[in-house]
């Protein structure tokens, strides 16, 4: 087979919507930076970037936030599926821009309503990315499944108190045993997540939507 999406990818410094024009790509997290940038203020590292890391739009960093949590350094070694969505405007012509279809570390789907329009949302939906497989095709180690089990623990502490005490009571006792041994650090960030504002409505059609520069919404 001739690849020839490896001859089209554009010279940039970061993964823009036309490097996902041959189809989505399932990245491995391996460090989220603050950046300097105002319109771009978090680059997101992972396995082969070569220098080209991801920086999500406000509309995928909110998505990022609500799934995983608001501490980027607990981001590193989760896997998500980016793709370019055709739709995304950018003055007013439809220039594509780089989305969230899977994440991992979730146990279900998550609806988001985000902005489109000053006076109008869309709800948008993360689905669950499948666990890796081990060395040999298995299922992952236990370390893997306790790992994973932390992970997700700390994304519902993340949503808040009645989302955290909803997905508990969903656990065995061995799970629960597990979890228990970071409680209060999770019911901390459910006491915070409580006191946040309701997202607020300042994103423009054209905000996150800088694809020629991989700013994607």
């Amino acid at each position: 087979m001739t690849d020839l999406s490896q001859t089209i990818a554009p010279k940039s410094d970061q993964l823009n919507a036309d490097d996902l024009i041959g189809g989505p790509r399932t990245i491995t997290v391996t460090k989220v930076s603050q950046m300097r940038e105002p319109d771009q203020p978090i680059a997101v590292y992972f396995e082969g970037d070569g220098g080209k890391p991801y920086k999500p739009g406000k509309s995928m960093r909110r998505v990022l936030v609500r799934v995983w949590g608001k501490d980027g350094g607990a981001y590193a070694g989760r896997r998500m599926t980016l793709y370019r969505d055709d739709s995304v405007m950018f003055g007013g012509v439809a220039v594509g821009g780089i989305r969230i279809s899977h994440m991992s570390d979730i146990d279900q789907s998550v609806t988001i309503p985000l902005t489109v329009t000053r006076a109008s949302r869309k709800p948008f939906t993360v689905r669950p990315l499948p666990a890796e497989r081990g060395p040999s095709g298995g299922k992952p180690s236990s370390e893997d499944t306790r790992t994973k089990l932390l992970r997700i623990a700390r994304e519902k502490a993340a949503l808040g108190g009645a989302d955290l005490d909803a997905w508990l009571d969903r656990l065995n006792a061995a799970q629960r045993s597990v979890v228990g041994e970071i409680e209060a650090e999770l019911r901390d960030v459910a006491a915070n997540a409580d006191d946040l504002p309701p997202p607020d409505d300042d994103r423009f059609p054209a905000d996150d939507a800088l694809a020629l520069h991989g700013e994607g919404a």
